[in-house]
């Protein structure tokens, strides 16, 4: 990558996180961020990453304090430069929304053009843009200054050194990487979900209470967090929207139970919110 511009679209929990790692990998960030009060959270946010990676020893200090002199924030894509090495949107899971970003954001020209979707079609994404070939998912996970793993999605006609370019931004992350065809829910969302919502079934049905799910699996099958506090981290409406689409295109095992579509419905979205399958409030 010749330039070392950097741009994210979205300055929410992914978007937060991303320009986060882009900034420590050497990047002159800017995020886009309608929302000015979102915006001046979210470089708040990097910067209490940053200190607490340096008070565990993760993270140079003086790198601390400077990595938020990396990122800057506007409020539309008219102040993102042009050329840059890399773009990602990470704005909702919506296809009509991230269209319009996607193109916006090729007309800026950047040498690599990607999308944080968890589960949405990196094929279908592409269907605005005029060079699809630049064009790739780029799956990180939640909180990314601290999660190891990005799942790198090939589209259809994602070139292969998109794939390559791709594999080195990840590798300077100092991150692992998997490459995935572009099959719904693509690996990680699909074996995720699939999990998730037996966990939430197991709760309508009083099989156990949610802690004791999740401690089944932190202690029993070693994964670090159980999946219905992983549900609440990710964001309960991001999974339902998840479950809804595989639902589509895999089949009715997919369907979300009513516990999550009521949750949603009450407004209960996980952590973001305060309540979710546990309370996050105390």
């Amino acid at each position: 990558m010749s330039s070392r511009d950097a741009l994210v679209v979205g300055g929410g929990t992914m978007g937060t996180g991303i320009a986060y790692v882009l900034g420590l990998s050497g990047h002159a960030v800017t995020m886009v961020e309608p929302d000015e009060t979102r915006a001046a959270a979210a470089l708040t946010e990097i910067a209490q990453a940053a200190r607490k990676a340096a008070d565990r020893g993760r993270l140079d200090p003086g790198t601390a304090a400077d990595l938020p002199t990396r990122i800057r924030t506007a409020n539309d894509l008219g102040a993102a430069p042009r050329n840059a090495a890399v773009a990602i949107e990470a704005v909702p899971e919506r296809t009509e929304l991230k269209h319009r970003v996607l193109a916006a954001m090729e007309a800026t020209e950047p040498e690599l053009l990607a999308t944080n979707t968890s589960g949405l079609p990196v094929t279908g994404l592409a269907e605005p843009l005029r060079d699809p070939a630049r064009f790739l998912g780029l799956h990180f996970f939640n909180p990314v200054w601290s999660m190891p793993l990005v799942e790198i999605v090939v589209g259809e006609q994602t070139a292969g050194r998109t794939v390559e370019t791709a594999r080195e931004l990840v590798a300077a992350f100092g991150k692992e990487s998997i490459t995935v065809r572009d099959a719904p829910g693509f690996a990680t969302s699909r074996l995720g979900i699939a999990i998730g919502l037996e966990a939430m079934r197991m709760l309508e049905d009083g099989v156990a209470a949610a802690a004791d799910i999740d401690k089944a699996m932190e202690l029993g099958y070693r994964h670090p967090m159980g999946p219905l506090r992983l549900s609440d981290l990710v964001g309960l409406d991001v999974r339902l929207d998840i479950a809804r689409h595989l639902a589509r295109t895999l089949g009715p095992r997919f369907e979300p139970p009513r516990i999550l579509v009521d949750l949603v419905a009450e407004g209960k979205l996980g952590k973001k919110t305060g309540h979710g399958f546990y309370d996050w409030t105390t």
